[in-house]
């Protein structure tokens, strides 16, 4: 038994994804015990493809990578190649790693490892919910065994990012979402909006990927048109959803302001569909199970990013 603690993510990589998992490669205090992959920003083969190289990359082949689901529960839904590139990593054309994922599905994977760690193990969801949601339908007893649930998604006050009122993650695959928040007493949530809130001015991550590694290097080439899109479309800064998510993962201190409230995945609706339904003023009556995070420490924060691309 290690001190560590024992960490598993559940990610679509994605440009944001890779620098999350950069910052969680880079942690002392945890173990990352796996990585499971599903469909989100990109198609599966991307993801699971990209999630190899980075761990190539950072000379982290120790983490299994198992995948995952290839779509969501029941609709399609759109990726989100235009922004990180239809693979995911910038279409820069880097060759696959030299390994491949583990020949165990990515949710069975989940269940196995909350057995192996039970009571200590994190659980991340960086992407869709949809792997943990199959885990959950083969066994409604692993929220017992999770110590701590950290999802990245949703947008508190419904200002969404891939439609007016949803955020991605939940708009993907707002039923996944709906059943795994509502089998969890309690959660820890990053949102879209919170991301919004702790912009990454671009010339300081410019100056940071002109780091002497290799990470920085990598992650230089594979967010070039991600950042070069938000530049066009939302200013001075850019937003990294997944590594501030991380930041809450990995230094939980760091968080400066939270709320406690009851949350709703809205299933229906031409206009709604995927959007998290906040009760600010408990007026439903139904537990406190989101604890939303609305301020971090933003130079911890920022330092977390740059410690993290400038490793070797």
């Amino acid at each position: 038994m290690t001190d560590r603690i024992p960490l598993l993510i559940d990610t679509d990589p994605g440009v944001d994804d890779a620098l999350a998992l950069l910052m969680a490669f880079n942690d002392a205090r945890h173990e990352i015990v796996g990585l499971t992959i599903a469909a989100g920003n990109v198609g599966l083969q991307h993801t699971v493809r990209n999630a190899l190289k980075l761990c190539e990359v950072a000379g982290r082949d120790d983490i299994p990578v198992f995948a995952g689901a290839p779509a969501p529960l029941l609709h399609p839904s759109p990726d989100a190649g235009y922004v990180h590139g239809q693979d995911g990593f910038g279409d820069v054309g880097f060759p696959p790693a030299a390994r491949q994922a583990e020949a165990e599905h990515a949710a069975l994977a989940i269940l196995r490892l909350s057995h192996e760690h039970a009571g200590r193990l994190v659980l991340v969801a960086l992407g869709p919910l949809t792997n943990v949601a199959l885990a959950l339908k083969l066994d409604p007893t692993l929220p017992q065994r999770i110590a701590r649930l950290v999802v990245m998604g949703g947008a508190v006050t419904c200002h969404g990012n891939i439609t007016p009122a949803a955020e991605f993650n939940f708009y993907f695959d707002p039923e996944a979402a709906h059943l795994v928040l509502e089998a969890f007493e309690r959660y820890d949530l990053a949102d879209w909006e919170a991301t919004i809130a702790h912009g990454l001015h671009h010339e300081r991550v410019a100056a940071w990927l002109r780091a002497d590694s290799d990470r920085a290097r990598f992650y230089d080439r594979i967010s070039e048109k991600t950042r070069s899109w938000s530049a066009d479309r939302r200013g001075d800064h850019w937003f990294a959803a997944d590594a501030l998510a991380m930041a809450f993962v990995l230094a939980p201190e760091g968080a400066l302001e939270l709320a406690e409230r009851p949350l709703a995945v809205e299933l229906q609706g031409a206009h709604a569909r995927g959007a998290s339904i906040v009760d600010w003023r408990r007026e439903g009556g139904g537990p406190d199970k989101a604890n939303i995070l609305l301020r971090y420490d933003q130079a911890r924060f920022e330092a977390l990013i740059e410690a993290a691309l400038a490793a070797g």
